[in-house]
């Protein structure tokens, strides 16, 4: 992997993985707004890679440099915000509300981070298209606040919630790229990380499971939680892959382009009405990301 940074071949490679970061973000996310409480999904999948990531943290890659604690858990912090607004948001509004808006705007201001950080710039066409995905994103929020008649009595909450998701996104995509290259060994990052990812959200949603009054059965809930698990090594880990390989901006970009595939999971799986209107407003979304590839 590390042969690969700074060549032709290491940027298509991060241009692959950005992709198949938004296809399995999608899968991520409907996984946690499935049936189970978003709290208690959360938490099973983090016990899940935290788990699976200790092995390999202790015992297979090198141990992280000095310089990396600080870093890591930084990280800790950044990523426990941005779970609890995600949780809260995916319990005031549904999957296809919360999911665009928390995605759709982490791009903006991902961009801005990488400015400011890395020193990365975008041309004129890439930043039309950025304001053709926050178009997508205006037009979907109207939308919504406009024309949904189902759980219109949060929806201002959960909308709400998104944005600030959305600033989660942001800046733990760009200190998460910050991390990655920071470290000697990328998978020591990608290892530690999950690792220490995993040890807040399980203690939090056991607390939580305890306390219902019908609570859901466990072994459901884990294997749930195993399954999204995988999956989230395959999402974050290719995004932050993705982002030491190539531009954190137009990874980041790339990446949203998992709203249409999270619209489609959540009208072919979680049965929610999506309607042809906010089908265009996600695709201008996608197409935002592909402008931006193309300008690049």
């Amino acid at each position: 992997m590390i042969s690969f940074e700074g060549t032709e071949a290491g940027y298509r490679l991060a241009l692959v993985l950005a992709l198949l970061a938004a296809i399995l973000h999608a899968v991520f996310g409907a996984l946690q707004k499935g049936r189970h409480d978003p709290w208690l999904t959360r938490g099973a999948i983090d016990f899940s890679y935290g788990a699976i990531a200790a092995p390999f943290a202790f015992f297979i890659v090198p141990a992280p440099e000095a310089h990396m604690w600080p870093i890591l858990a930084g990280a800790f912090v950044i990523h426990v915000g941005y779970k609890l607004m995600q949780s809260w948001a995916y319990t005031k509004g549904a999957f296809t509300v919360v999911y665009p808006i928390a995605r759709g705007i982490g791009p903006f201001f991902t961009v801005i981070g990488a400015y400011l950080i890395f020193g990365e710039t975008f041309n004129g066409t890439q930043w039309l298209g950025i304001m053709v995905l926050m178009t997508g994103i205006l037009g979907l929020a109207c939308y919504n606040m406009f024309f949904m008649t189902s759980g219109r009595e949060t929806l201002g909450v959960a909308m709400l919630l998104a944005i600030i998701t959305g600033l989660f996104v942001a800046v733990y995509t760009t200190y998460d790229a910050y991390g990655i290259r920071a470290a000697a060994d990328p998978f020591t990052f990608l290892a530690w990380f999950f690792f220490i990812d995993g040890l807040f959200f399980p203690a939090l949603a056991f607390f939580r499971w305890r306390s219902m009054a019908n609570a859901p059965a466990p072994w459901p809930l884990m294997l749930r939680g195993l399954v999204g698990g995988m999956v989230a090594f395959g999402s974050f880990g290719s995004v932050m892959l993705a982002t030491r390989l190539g531009k954190v901006g137009e990874a980041a970009v790339l990446r949203e382009t998992s709203t249409v595939f999270a619209a489609l999971i959540g009208w072919i799986f979680l049965k929610e009405t999506v309607g042809p209107r906010r089908l265009v407003l996600m695709a201008l979304i996608a197409a935002g990301a592909v402008i931006v590839e193309m300008g690049g």
